[in-house]
């Protein structure tokens, strides 16, 4: 089966799929902006009581009476006349570390430990807002459960400042490093929103990114330095106003994945802030454990730069000392769209192991690539890559299909949100830090010419043991590959290129359809657009410097749970076929996706997503506790990488056995394939911080209809109590209930 419209598909058939889609689009979009509700389309045929849009002729062009085939509901994305590898690929554009957030005039009003209450004259153009009705000036919701926790122990040292709004022109782009380390792109290089610069430029509210601009953006933070993040909502108060192919909502919850922090800076999904409102996210950064391991702060690996060439020590467990994070939007049933849109951006945190400073030898460091220039944080061979795919309409507006429950596919890959770029490289080793940014696409990588390469990372944390691949394992949403690449190899001499190479082919978003060999990727013959070339690299100079990296054969162990009791085993299964049991519209989701929870008195059933019900309350530990969560893929035709907000854990087995564990799941994640069909048991603790937490599909459509569910620790004592009341967000401020359903919890 083919996937999208064929080459050499005929004008009548390429007309019907059009007006097919069009009819979809304007169902979709009066939907999607309240214009017309769920029980409308169901008594018109047009919706199965799951949620899915029926596949009708005339309506839908995936059918095959619509004569065509196409699981993004959209024709091939025009190139407009580009060949790939034209364009160079700008680094991530680093955000302003503002020093002394609480002092500094940039943040206007001060930060404060509880929510900034303070009214403020309210839109009208905000749903449910009458002319002359106020609402808070922050979005957090008020009083003690959701103020900073322990903000007097950690007062923030440095704050960013950002803003979410629609695209505009880059005028101060910082990428961090000079030009002949950026593809000869200097600092300050103008940018206007588009895929290729010989692209159409981005329509008002087309895209919705950090600042507005592009390229996306890069936040360098170091342990021991607490953070403050206010981000400013400044999308359309006009929720109809949504681009020219109406899909996004202006409503934003940030989500920094995995930040091990309190759940009032997590990101829930129901904690939400409109437009003209702000949210300050805390973000103390200590290791995890800080409260009960290595209280003293006496060993030497659990430590930060102390920016003179030094170490600090600070407490908790080295072994728990994280990496390479991101951070993205959690709106509740909007998460695919909003992401897609933009709202992503990356964060590099430093610590003693992984300082960002390959010269500095102090028997800590791990001295992996990067630069010698700074204390810590050194980009120059350290580089971020944002793997997204994307699909844009015959004017070059990005679009999406709203009505495609198992994962909406973009038929062009974008690398730093630049359509098939080059990079310019120099003949010695360098570190890639590879995101996969949604919104359900997996990638398998290799290098054209088959070349070997370390893993030396997988989601935020750094593996035990450096991995040699050819080809690395299928990349899924919100996974994060660490890898480094020698380019001083023979093979590669000055002026040659070879290019990173995307094995994974699809036939729809549910899951990859197979891994082809890297001559059928090269070959061109895949229907899957996506596969083959994504990145260039240019061999072009020789080192600026010598290459003083390493690579160590060890790099972070796991932590030790010899001596740390397992107290409660939890069982949830992912699949389709939910129902809903909550009859909330704020907080209960439509879709047929769901989680099962099993007990010891239950076999539970598959519930869609409703953040009001409580799945799971796990205890807060003050020892040394933890608890194995057994995950089951409930199906044989889908795939899902499963996120687990607030903790890192360690898998323990695949399928039932350790054995099919491979090398580059053995270290700490975050993110858990679930094969079709399969299972897999992991190991959590749950310490120093409380609130209420997630977990689901980080296929952000599965995530948004409707895998998702709500667990949290509330019982260490006050102001948290068991059960925590449910925020209900409104421009006018929240509300709070007591939750609509708990689950059992033996």
């Amino acid at each position: 089966m083919s996937i999208w419209l064929p080459k050499n598909a005929s004008a009548a058939r390429i007309r019907e799929a059009q007006n097919a889609r069009r009819n979809r689009k304007e169902v979709i979009k009066a939907r999607s902006q309240g214009q017309i509700t769920r029980r409308e389309l169901m008594k018109w045929g047009l919706l199965t009581v799951g949620g899915t849009l029926m596949w009708k002729h005339g309506f839908n062009p995936l059918v095959r009476s619509a004569y065509a085939s196409i699981p993004t509901g959209l024709p091939l994305s025009p190139l407009f006349g580009q060949l790939p590898f034209t364009q160079a690929m700008p680094r991530f554009d680093l955000l302003t570390r503002i020093p002394s957030p609480l002092t500094s005039p940039v943040f206007n009003p001060t930060p404060m430990r509880l929510s900034n209450q303070t009214p403020h004259l309210l839109d009208p153009r905000l749903p449910g807002v009458i002319k002359g009705e106020s609402g808070p000036a922050e979005g957090r919701p008020p009083g003690e459960i959701w103020a900073h926790q322990r903000w007097n122990e950690f007062l923030p040292q440095i704050g960013f400042n950002v803003t979410q709004e629609s695209g505009k022109r880059n005028t101060t782009y910082d990428p961090g490093v000079p030009a002949n380390l950026n593809s000869d792109i200097p600092a300050g290089q103008q940018f206007d929103v588009q895929f290729h610069p010989k692209f159409p430029i981005q329509q008002q509210d087309s895209v919705w990114t950090f600042n507005g601009t592009v390229p996306p953006k890069l936040a360098l933070m170091r342990y021991g330095e607490p953070v403050l993040l206010r981000h400013h909502n400044k999308l359309p108060f006009d929720i109809k106003q949504n681009g020219p192919n109406a899909f996004g909502r202006h409503t934003i919850s940030t989500h920094e994945h995995n930040g091990h922090h309190g759940a009032e800076n997590d990101g829930f999904t129901g904690a939400y802030q409109w437009p003209g409102q702000f949210y300050d996210y805390h973000w103390p950064w200590v290791l995890a454990g800080h409260f009960s391991f290595n209280t003293a702060a006496t060993d030497i690996k659990a430590s930060t730069p102390n920016g003179s060439g030094g170490l600090t020590k600070i407490p908790g467990d080295w072994h728990e000392t994280m990496s390479s994070h991101w951070f993205h939007d959690h709106m509740f049933e909007h998460t695919a769209e909003n992401t897609y849109k933009g709202n992503v951006a990356m964060s590099n945190l430093y610590s003693g192991l992984d300082r960002g400073n390959e010269v500095i030898n102090d028997g800590v460091n791990l001295r992996l690539p990067s630069g010698r220039a700074k204390d810590w944080g050194n980009l120059d061979y350290d580089v971020n890559l944002m793997l997204a795919d994307k699909a844009w309409d015959a004017q070059g507006q990005l679009d999406f299909d709203l009505a495609d429950r198992d994962g909406f596919l973009g038929d062009r890959i974008t690398v730093n949100l630049a359509w098939k770029p080059y990079f310019i490289v120099e003949r010695r080793k360098y570190r890639f830090r590879i995101l996969n940014a949604g919104p359900a696409r997996f990638y398998k990588l290799a290098l054209s010419d088959g070349t070997s390469f370390w893993q030396i990372g997988n989601d935020g944390n750094l593996l035990p043991n450096r991995v040699p691949l050819t080809q690395t394992d299928q990349l899924g949403v919100a996974e994060r590959y660490d890898i480094v690449i020698d380019f001083a190899q023979p093979q590669w001499p000055l002026k040659t290129s070879v290019w990173l190479v995307n094995l994974a082919e699809h036939e729809s978003g549910r899951l990859v359809a197979k891994d082809l060999s890297l001559s059928d990727a090269l070959s061109g013959n895949s229907p899957d657009p996506g596969v083959g070339k994504i990145l260039e690299f240019r061999i072009l100079r020789a080192p600026s410097y010598p290459d003083n990296s390493q690579v160590p054969q060890v790099l972070i162990p796991n932590p030790d749970l010899t001596n740390v009791n397992n107290v409660r085993v939890r069982n949830f299964e992912f699949g389709r076929g939910a129902d809903q049991t909550i009859n909330d519209p704020q907080t209960a989701s439509e879709g047929e996706w769901g989680v099962r929870v099993r007990t010891n008195s239950s076999s539970g059933d598959m519930l869609a997503a409703a953040y009001s019900r409580i799945s799971a309350q796990p205890s807060f530990g003050r020892g040394a506790t933890r608890e194995v969560w057994n995950l089951k893929n409930g199906g044989g035709g889908w795939d899902h990488p499963v996120h687990i907000h607030f903790e890192e854990g360690q898998i323990l087995k695949r399928d039932g056995s350790l054995a099919n564990v491979p090398a580059w799941e053995r270290g700490r994640k975050d993110v858990y394939r679930l094969h079709p069909g399969g299972e897999i048991q992991i190991t959590m603790q749950f310490r120093d911080w409380q609130g209420m937490f997630m977990q689901h599909c980080h296929n952000t459509v599965h995530e948004d209809h409707a895998m998702l569910m709500r667990w949290e620790i509330n019982d260490g004592g006050p102001p948290f109590l068991r059960p925590l009341p449910t925020p209900i967000s409104k421009p006018q401020g929240y509300e709070f209930r007591a939750p609509d359903e708990i689950l059992p919890n033996d």
